[in-house]
């Protein structure tokens, strides 16, 4: 039988948790890739701030008055 014959006779509930199993394993991707991104955080923004950095007057810093006020530099 192929797949959309199958598809086809399956019930409300069936489809609903195949797609509950799917949600799941997405969700899951997600908080993995999360996780990921976390541990490396300081080498990212790192490699994000490098070209505002390079253009900085010596001695100066970068500073931040709220956490939002880092994405809207441009």
């Amino acid at each position: 039988m192929d797949k959309k014959n199958q598809m086809d006779k399956q019930s409300l509930t069936e489809h609903l948790s195949e797609l509950r199993s799917c949600l799941i394993y997405s969700l899951i991707a997600v908080a993995v890739g999360f996780a990921g991104a976390y541990a490396y955080i300081q080498p990212i923004a790192d490699w994000f701030f490098l070209p505002l950095v390079r253009v900085l007057p010596k001695g100066k810093s970068l500073i931040f008055i709220s956490y939002q006020e880092g994405f809207f530099f441009i």
